[in-house]
């Protein structure tokens, strides 16, 4: 029996009593009708289930889908820098193929000129490797997605082996190796326009106390690693700001 396409009862298969559609047990012996008891409609009728709709997916943002934003771009340049940072210390410490002497700098170049661009990707002190290069892996990313990798190179470049040429060029018998100048200048070139934002009053979404804390442990390495060079760092923090104030100003304009 139905009345408007709804059935009035339904039939107890234990029992065999009719009973109410909107009842999860049967009244009389007790068994278990259904699991919940069914939803009703405004009209008190019983509500058809909905298919639910499958949640759409956030794909990668293209280049020029949104105007001023970016697309999502994956740090080649950082990730070519690190594993360049070590291999380079993987030569030096196991001496592989006899080159490792002609990595660093210890004395000056003269016209072994590539001894500055190789000392700066390698390392004979496991700390001073961890921090810089987890600084410059850091960083460098973010500066990556920011500006894209040409300046991450650039900076890597300035602060890096520029500062490795500039501590070549100022001690008498330099001995120098890692790219703790590197490392500063991305820092630095980060931390830019957080600071510029903080002087003008603004809110900063950036951890500025953490990445001071970074710096600090890259800045002091120099205590801990004889072969790092305070020169270098200073280098570093200057390319930092040559590169890094010009493309903050940009960006806040």
């Amino acid at each position: 029996m139905s009345t408007g396409g709804q059935d009035l009862f339904v039939v107890c298969k234990n029992c065999g009593s009719e009973v109410s559609p909107y009842i999860t047990e049967c009244p009389y012996c007790g068994s278990r009708l259904r699991k919940r008891a069914p939803k009703l409609d405004r009209d008190q009728r019983v509500a058809e289930r909905r298919a639910r709709r499958p949640t759409p997916l956030l794909t990668r943002l293209r280049r020029d889908e949104i105007p001023g934003i970016r697309p999502d771009r994956r740090p080649y340049a950082t990730g070519v820098l690190i594993l360049a940072g070590l291999v380079g210390t993987l030569l030096w410490r196991t001496g592989l193929g006899g080159i490792s002497g002609d990595l660093i700098v210890f004395g000056k170049p003269g016209s072994q000129w590539w001894r500055v661009f190789t000392a700066a990707f390698t390392y004979d002190n496991t700390g001073y490797a961890f921090v810089s290069l987890a600084a410059i892996a850091l960083y460098g990313w973010l500066m990556e997605r920011r500006h894209g990798p040409a300046v991450v190179i650039a900076l890597f470049l300035l602060g890096g082996v520029g500062g490795v040429a500039v501590t070549a060029a100022v001690n008498q018998v330099p001995i120098v190796l890692g790219a703790g100048g590197a490392a500063l200048a991305l820092i630095v070139a980060w931390s830019l326009p957080d600071l510029l934002t903080l002087r003008r009053g603004g809110e900063i979404e950036g951890d500025l106390l953490g990445t001071a804390a970074i710096a600090a442990a890259v800045a002091l390495m120099p205590l801990a690693a004889p072969d790092a060079s305070w020169v270098a760092e200073g280098v570093g923090v200057i390319a930092g700001l040559f590169v890094g104030l010009p493309l903050a100003r940009f960006a806040s304009r």
